[in-house]
């Protein structure tokens, strides 16, 4: 299996659909990374949850989740389950976010997600940010939706009980959910570690990954 490092990370951006989709779908890679550069910028943008207990939640477990980064968050008032019909608002954000740089790794739900509000807004990413590399993080709940992915990050034990715990401890609204369990981010842990020979591993979407090459000694670059 072949393993593909950045070069650099300076900056992040996180997008998600609704308070906790980022840390469920990506959050001990963003702790892994944040840790191993540290400093780095993350710029995070919520489409719904503005101005309610939700928002407080989200900010509160993106700093614990992003320790070192710079971090600025942004959370919108979207209805939840109506981001579809609210293309205009959601586009512009993401527009008003791509002006802020160039980011090196952008994480995002899967285009594949059934979930209507994951789905309108990984549809869109690739409308804004034509040019970057998006990892589609995945989401486990009652729709049976998961996919096979194509891209891993081994987590360490360590890393992923941390992950679990920050969960519980940042979204208290959630608790009451079914699917809202240790068992739950564990067990789907645990089967991505197996596919990519670790302990415990995140999975990503990638629909476009172009590889650079440096241009060979002697030989000019085609123009």
């Amino acid at each position: 299996m072949l393993s593909l490092l950045p070069e650099r990370l300076d900056r992040m951006m996180v997008l998600g659909a609704h308070c906790d989709d980022i840390a469920i779908g990506a959050g001990g890679s963003l702790l892994e990374l944040c840790r191993s550069h540290p400093g780095v910028r993350v710029s995070a943008l919520v489409l719904t949850g503005g101005g309610s207990l939700r928002e407080e939640e989200e900010r509160a477990a993106l700093a614990a989740f992003c320790p070192g980064a710079q971090l600025e968050v942004a959370v919108l008032d979207l209805p939840d389950g109506r981001v579809p019909i609210r293309w205009e608002r959601a586009k512009q954000a993401l527009e008003d976010l791509r002006a802020l740089g160039e980011p090196d790794l952008i994480f995002a739900p899967s285009p594949h997600d059934a979930h209507q509000d994951h789905r309108t807004l990984a549809e869109m990413v690739p409308t804004v940010f034509r040019d970057h590399l998006t990892l589609g993080y995945e989401i486990l709940k009652w729709d049976g939706d998961l996919a096979q992915p194509s891209v891993y990050l081994p987590l360490a034990e360590p890393v992923l009980r941390e992950k679990i715990a920050k969960l519980h401890e940042h979204y208290g609204s959630q608790r009451d959910r079914s699917w809202f369990d240790a068992e739950s981010f564990a067990g789907l842990a645990r089967i991505r570690g197996v596919q990519c020979r670790a302990r415990y591993a995140e999975a990503f979407h990638v629909a476009k990954l172009m590889l650079g090459m440096a241009p060979l000694a002697g030989v000019d670059p085609v123009d």
